[in-house]
């Protein structure tokens, strides 16, 4: 094959832009390694490297701005045979910083070429991370305020295991090009090249001025000697292929028959330390070990040792499509804090509802049948609260019954704590 280029979409770029040069040097690269099209892929991003995708006869995927390293890597995971070459501006650079450097760590075989024209050229002019502090750019003084980027840099002290950087004019492009997506790991390769529609209107900038810009900067000239490491795609399925004990997947049979099975909305409230998440876990094991569908919903502080602590459950004999929650059909209200951050409920509840509240906690209005127990005065303590009251339900037949809480118990404790657990279950059963 003479050529990769798509005769029917040829180069559109501004007369004098360095991108034209560069997509004919990664054709003439292509060529010279004589890797098959169809099994090679371009996946670019937005901006003017955004259009490289159009110009070759190869695979490729156009994406969202900042994230063609994200496709790229699906792809090349999907399928280790791609020659997978990403082409990305500096204005996709800053805006997918964090991919860049997480390609950077994993050292998945693929190959950026950075096209670096010091500027968003597509949309104004605006300075992007790479813009030299000096420069005039059409986003006023704002690249003044920062300082520019050196990704070669960067992804060296992240990992990339081959770096690169050259002009897009230099006359041996086409071989630095080549070294790059022929190194196994993940390389990068900056290529710096003029905007002639918006950045050298304003800026002095010329083949002579970038080498001399290349120069003055750090080496950048291949394999980063101690990167060096295996490919993440063949150290990934190496490591996959070593581990083959994996844990079992986790069933729960019908064990118990239900009379005329409804759907169940249960929304258990209470207080960080009160187990209302284990709680929840247990009822819909419980469900399940009837046949139900299960779904639950959990809603607590990221600082996980006060605040709110609530629970929402839904059991239905039918698919559950919809995990939100309305108008409940059972509510165990177990603290002041959860029943404030669910507080709006309890007007919306039916008159068939069910509301078992400890008699310490104060509740809205409602129309729901209230029902209150005093679980201080029955000794048992406020991190057994939520426990407690699914012995209530459950001697009730209120949702759950007694055999389906046992079997969820003793499936899902230790012998020693499912017997203090069922003590306070038959305790409370017992009122």
């Amino acid at each position: 094959m003479d050529s990769f280029l798509n005769t029917a979409r040829p180069p559109v770029f501004c007369p004098g832009c360095t991108h034209e040069r560069i997509t004919r040097e990664l054709d003439a690269a292509l060529v010279k390694l004589g890797i098959p099209a169809d099994k090679t892929v371009i996946v670019s991003d937005i901006g003017c490297s955004g259009l490289f995708d159009t110009f070759f006869n190869v695979h490729a995927l156009h994406g969202l701005h900042g994230r063609a390293l994200t496709y790229a890597s699906g792809l090349k995971l999907a399928d280790p045979e791609l020659n997978v070459i990403v082409t990305m501006g500096d204005g996709g650079l800053g805006i997918g910083g964090a991919h860049v450097l997480a390609s950077c760590r994993k050292n998945l075989d693929l190959t950026l070429i950075v096209l670096n024209n010091f500027n968003f050229g597509m949309t104004g002019g605006q300075y992007s991370v790479t813009t030299p502090t000096d420069a005039v750019v059409g986003s006023e003084f704002l690249n003044r305020a920062e300082i520019p980027i050196d990704i070669c840099e960067v992804a060296k002290s992240a990992g990339a295991t081959w770096v690169g950087r050259c002009s897009g004019h230099d006359g041996a492009l086409a071989d630095h090009l080549c070294s790059a997506i022929n190194h196994k790991g993940f390389s990068v390769i900056e290529t710096l090249g003029m905007c002639t529609g918006r950045y050298t209107k304003r800026n002095r900038l010329t083949p002579k001025s970038i080498d001399e810009m290349i120069q003055a900067m750090p080496p950048a000239q291949g394999v980063v000697e101690g990167n060096q490491r295996p490919e993440y795609g063949e150290q990934y399925r190496k490591l996959a292929r070593e581990n083959t004990i994996f844990p079992e997947v986790s069933t729960v049979e019908k064990r118990f028959h239900v009379e005329n099975p409804r759907r169940q909305e249960i929304v258990i409230l209470g207080s960080a330390g009160m187990r209302i998440v284990t709680a929840g876990d247990i009822v819909c094991f419980a469900g399940m070990s009837a046949g139900f569908n299960a779904s639950m919903k959990n809603d607590y502080n990221i600082t996980v040792l006060r605040g709110q602590s609530v629970s929402e459950l839904i059991l239905s004999p039918d698919k559950i499509g919809y995990a939100g929650i309305e108008s409940p059909t059972i509510v165990l209200a177990l603290s002041d804090e959860g029943v404030q951050r669910r507080r709006k409920l309890f007007a919306q509840l039916d008159p068939g509802a069910f509301l078992l509240r400890e008699n310490s906690v104060a509740i809205p209005d409602t129309r729901a049948q209230v029902v209150g127990v005093d679980f201080r005065e029955m000794k048992i303590k406020k991190q057994d609260w939520a426990l407690a009251s699914l012995g209530f339900i459950a001697s009730r037949k209120q949702g759950i019954t007694m055999d389906m809480l046992e079997y969820a118990l003793k499936s899902r404790f230790k012998p020693g704590f499912y017997e203090s657990s069922m003590e306070i279950v038959n305790r409370v059963a017992a009122l």
